[in-house]
């Protein structure tokens, strides 16, 4: 199946999901790879003056990675993606000494059209622990970029992560500030599903 043509200025909404059974990719060890995955694909990026596609959020769950990405065109998007794939991939396969598939499938890609959207998407994506965990108050999950993210409504509580994400300057109108017409996002808010 072929995916439909990605537009310049949309950001959008990836999930990866794991295929086999492995320990949650929330574990301290884990986590810190999926991290160092998404850091040495922003390097290698930075070291090439590229700037096609780039990571701008992340959360880490336990048994996927949800990112907002901005990428020139369709290509770019395939590229970029595939690149952090395979990065984690072969991280994590090493560190647990298993071969194989990795991925369940293709990533799920949701283009980001309005600053609705947008705003669901951020919400979603950073406070997404507390809707798999049923976690509630106004922190800032170590394992995501909601730790530097300055678009919360109110400074959420940062438990300090082995490696905080630099925030990345977004490149796409909704990412940098088109979102913000429909407000802040509360810290302590429980995201619903970003459509």
């Amino acid at each position: 199946m072929t995916r439909a043509s990605h537009r310049k200025g949309d950001p959008a909404h990836i999930t990866l999901r794991v295929g086999r059974r492995i320990p949650s990719l929330r574990r301290q060890v884990l986590a810190r790879l999926v991290t160092r995955a998404l850091f040495k694909q922003r390097e290698k990026l930075e070291a090439a003056a590229e700037g096609a596609f780039q990571v701008v959020h992340f959360t880490i769950q336990d048994d996927h990675v949800h990112l907002i990405v901005e990428a020139t065109d369709k290509r770019k998007l395939a590229r970029g993606v595939m690149g952090l794939e395979i990065r984690i991939a072969r991280s994590i396969n090493k560190a647990l000494g298993r071969k194989g598939r990795f991925w369940a499938e293709r990533y799920h890609r949701h283009d980001l059209r309005t600053p609705r959207e947008t705003r669901n998407a951020l919400r979603y994506v950073l406070l997404n622990v507390k809707k798999h965990h049923r976690l509630q108050g106004d922190f800032a999950d170590q394992h995501s970029s909601a730790t530097t993210f300055d678009g919360f409504s109110r400074p959420p509580l940062i438990i300090e992560a082995d490696a905080r994400w630099p925030p990345v300057a977004p490149r796409t109108w909704l990412l940098k500030t088109g979102w913000r017409r429909h407000g802040l996002i509360d810290p302590a808010d429980a995201p619903h599903y970003p459509r």
